[in-house]
């Protein structure tokens, strides 16, 4: 009976403090400020092997529109929000290897963004991309890799 009050109070407070998120979407919430947690996962990444090709900071880009949006701008109240495009070579192999059709896997992407002075990582599950290729296994593996990639920065 005690495990079973440990455990329901466990499973809530940790849903309580993970963002919600779509079952095909992985996020990492963390107290780091943004700027903190993009150099902490770019660094990650780049020591991984991952090759970070391109960097979008996504907040500046959509505050231009401000004016033009009107209400529809940020309505969620976003502080900052960041984008980094990445990969590693070592899996565009493997992946081709098993299904050239989910080359679409390299370049990856994940988005970063601050609200009430808290950060999130966003990332779009490769897993759920491979559904019913032949590359599932490896995608699973490189998730999982990117997962341990993006909680040890943010640790």
């Amino acid at each position: 009976m005690l495990i079973k009050l440990v455990l329901s109070l466990s499973l809530l407070l940790f849903s309580t403090l993970a963002p919600a998120a779509p079952p095909g979407v992985y996020v990492k919430g963390t107290d780091l400020p943004m700027d903190a947690a993009y150099s902490r996962i770019y660094k990650a990444l780049e020591a991984n092997k991952f090759w970070v090709v391109f960097e979008a900071d996504l907040a500046s880009r959509m505050a231009r529109f401000a004016d033009k949006w009107g209400d529809d701008y940020n309505r969620q109240d976003l502080s900052a929000a960041k984008s980094m495009v990445f990969c590693k070579i070592w899996w565009t192999n493997r992946i081709a290897g098993a299904d050239p059709n989910m080359l679409s896997l390299c370049p990856l992407h994940l988005s970063l963004y601050e609200k009430d002075g808290k950060t999130s990582v966003t990332m779009l599950r490769p897993s759920v991309a491979a559904q019913g290729s032949d590359a599932l296994k490896e995608a699973a593996e490189l998730e999982k890799e990117l997962i341990g990639v993006i909680e040890g920065a943010l640790e």
